[in-house]
């Protein structure tokens, strides 16, 4: 019987064979290698900051354009969009549209007066209008806290990832996997700088998106060419019919879902757009017109990779089912491998084996890419804001020591904490992330860019009270505590019904940017609206930036 009938035996889709094993060990020891290399060999001068942050604003819009969709494209994203589609159908497209759409979101509205506003870090950007030790050290404090949750997630995930790839169970042999990784990354931000890590992204997101069209192509073969046939047979091989094609599946238990849902959505939105090691990149253009046209291409890639996502999840769960997918990792985290593993068939020939192999090494590649863009964002930010602000002319050769022993200062505990980590359910950690830049950045930024009467005390209350509600609601939330699969599955302390915080940080994110503007009494606010003035024409106009 075809594959659009029957569901393929999962015992021989879920094991890989010992040469897909070896030759994915093989490639992980080479790319390892060779993408150190590069950035040994692209590394910037001891005394040239421009190039060791932005890398002189020399990428092509091209190029640009790719390493933004690498950044944007975790392997946060790959492993557990991939996971909510395969186990929740339509609710997992949303999921990943959603991506695609905070993006958007980020080139149409805030990607020109960001490049025009700041220099290296969010904090010259918020430092524009309001300069002053509070706001930077502020702003980078809220960069760690918004990027350590996602590191950690990643970093945890290596060892499980690279065990279930090559075969292992050894908890030993899976904290050294973390720990080589980590120490990987690393060497990335302290050695390649802006433009080492950048040309990892680029060679990623090729590898990634070219590998996983490929596995599309097959699915989509082995179903006739029909995306009708494939979306049949998954919500047949899902156990909930119909209602895998329809919304809702992903937040059933509580009275709230749809509310729920809008929360989820609107806080990956806003959240995934402003995350410093995204909006870093908007730094490494050469001017506004070159940003449109990177963002054009980033946004074309993230799109082209949504449907790639969605074949594949929806693959997985037609050809193996989902009882199989959820067995293997309750979240998800391996269907994408599981849906590319599938797509061969029993029979697999040395070329599938080879395909499987680049996909798994670029699952590989995505995990070392994107948490050594998340430590150069807090790196860049602990050494420009916090350790440069206490010296007004701190000379530059200092300053990038700095930031190199910076990276090592955040990756360290960053390692140690994500060994702690990895047997736990790191979903809240993900969710963290986005509810910080979604209730304490977005706010910021959008009021920092755009409202001419905000003042300092406006800042520092969206900052600092959008990112307390976030942490004093996280705990409550039905992803830390009071069901199987939440991170802490034998307790209950879930008084927060809703599984992100968005539905009332993020609102008072803005709020407190309001509150604070409002106390500051109307003297403030004319005097912060007379300096938004003189800095509006560079903003929002495309003037040059300092140092250019």
């Amino acid at each position: 019987m075809t594959a659009t009938t029957t569901a393929i035996a999962p015992a021989g889709i879920t094991g890989f064979s010992g040469s897909a094993q070896t030759m994915s060990l093989v490639a992980f020891c080479a790319v390892a290698t060779l993408t150190l290399l590069l950035c040994v060999m692209t590394g910037p001068d001891g005394d040239d900051l421009d190039e060791f942050y932005t890398g002189y604003g020399s990428l092509s819009p091209l190029r640009n354009g790719l390493a933004i969709a690498g950044d944007y494209i975790s392997a946060a994203t790959v492993l557990g969009t991939g996971g909510v589609i395969a186990l929740c159908g339509y609710d997992g497209v949303v999921l990943a549209l959603s991506t695609a759409l905070s993006l958007l979101l980020l080139m149409f509205l805030l990607a020109e007066p960001l490049r025009n506003a700041g220099r290296f870090t969010m904090g010259d950007a918020l430092a524009r209008r309001m300069p002053g030790r509070s706001v930077r050290i502020t702003a980078c404090a809220v960069t760690i806290a918004s990027l350590l949750p996602m590191m950690l997630v990643q970093l945890a995930g290596a060892g499980q990832l690279m065990a279930f790839i090559l075969g292992f169970s050894n908890e030993s042999l899976k904290t050294g996997c973390v720990i080589g990784v980590g120490a990987l990354m690393i060497s990335y931000a302290a050695i390649g700088g802006m433009k080492g890590t950048a040309l990892i992204q680029i060679a990623k997101i090729v590898l990634l998106v070219g590998s996983g069209a490929a596995v599309a192509v097959l699915i989509l073969r082995r179903f006739d060419w029909d995306p009708g046939a494939l979306f049949t047979a998954a919500a047949r091989q899902s156990g909930a019919g119909p209602a895998f094609l329809h919304s809702g599946l992903q937040f059933t238990g509580h009275p709230g879902a749809r509310l729920d849902m809008i929360s989820s959505e609107l806080t990956i939105v806003l959240g995934g757009a402003c995350l410093p090691h995204i909006t870093m990149r908007m730094y490494t253009a050469s001017g506004a017109r070159q940003v449109r046209r990177s963002l054009s291409w980033a946004v074309s890639l993230v799109a082209l990779f949504v449907l790639v996502l969605t074949v594949v999840g929806f693959g997985a769960t037609a050809l193996v089912g989902r009882a199989a997918i959820g067995a293997a990792d309750p979240q998800g985290n391996t269907a994408y491998l599981i849906g590319s593993r599938a797509a061969f068939g029993t029979d697999v020939s040395a070329g599938e084996t080879f395909l499987f192999t680049l996909v798994t090494t670029a699952i590989f590649l995505t995990l070392l890419a994107s948490v050594a863009g998340m430590i150069l964002a807090c790196a860049n930010s602990l050494a420009h804001d916090v350790f440069a602000s206490w010296a007004r002319r701190m000379p530059a050769r200092r300053e990038m020591l700095l930031a190199r022993f910076s990276a090592l200062a955040i990756g360290a505990p960053t390692i140690l904490l994500a060994t702690l980590a990895q047997h736990h359910s790191l979903q809240p950690l993900v969710t963290l992330s986005f509810c910080l830049g979604a209730s304490a950045l977005a706010p910021a930024l959008v009021y920092g860019l755009f409202w001419r009467r905000y003042t300092r005390a406006g800042l520092m209350g969206t900052l600092i009270g959008g990112s307390l509600t976030v942490l004093l609601l996280m705990p409550g939330t039905n992803l830390v505590s009071g069901s199987p699969v939440s991170a802490f599955p034998d307790a209950d302390f879930n008084w927060f019904p809703f599984t992100t915080t968005g539905i009332v940080s993020i609102p008072a994110g803005f709020f407190f940017g309001w509150l604070g503007t409002v106390a500051s009494g109307r003297r403030r606010a004319e005097e912060q609206r007379h300096q938004y003035e003189a800095v509006e024409g560079r903003i929002l106009a495309g003037a040059v930036r300092e140092g250019e």
